[in-house]
């Protein structure tokens, strides 16, 4: 059923670069594209913080129940197992780690979806930069649910491949 929010929309033609930019703007009748980007930010920042806390309980509070993470190796495939292995982490071979991140795009693929890009780097104990070759890009979905923006996937590669 459409209603108001939806009459709101920017609606976008295939093939038109303006219509499309618009459309990655899209919003409801009670957000805009600042307040929606700044919620996201806020949710990233939480995961980010959670992090340098070495909280995994923190660290997951913003994703959803079936939330997926794949990295390197590793694939994830609920908020419980993203929890699990983040205190795995922190308890070991993260202990004592922070990150560096830089967003580098926020996309809307609708209302309700949105997808964010960002650059991470994980600096361990006496490190004031993380190397290359820790660097990683990340993509990051993310959902509204009940007015609420959460993170319902994120994967990272390598920032820099070796191809020698």
């Amino acid at each position: 059923m459409r209603g108001a929010a939806h009459d709101s929309r920017c609606v976008a033609e295939r093939g038109n670069p303006q219509q499309d930019d618009r459309a990655r703007e899209t919003t409801t009748a009670n957000q805009t594209p600042t307040a929606d980007k700044t919620a996201i930010l806020q949710v990233l920042k939480g995961v980010y913080d959670a992090w340098d806390a070495h909280d995994a309980d923190a660290f997951v509070a913003d994703y959803t129940e079936d939330a997926s993470v794949i990295l390197p190796g590793s694939y994830r495939t609920s908020r419980d197992e993203i929890r699990q292995s983040m205190q795995a982490g922190f308890s070991s071979f993260l202990k004592g780690s922070t990150t560096t991140n830089k967003v580098l795009d926020i996309r809307f693929l609708g209302d309700n979806v949105a997808i964010v890009v960002s650059e991470t780097n994980i600096l361990f104990p006496g490190e004031t930069e993380g190397p290359a070759d820790r660097a990683a890009l990340a993509t990051w979905v993310l959902t509204r649910q009940h007015g609420r923006w959460l993170l319902a996937a994120y994967q990272n590669s390598p920032a820099v491949v070796n191809m020698g």
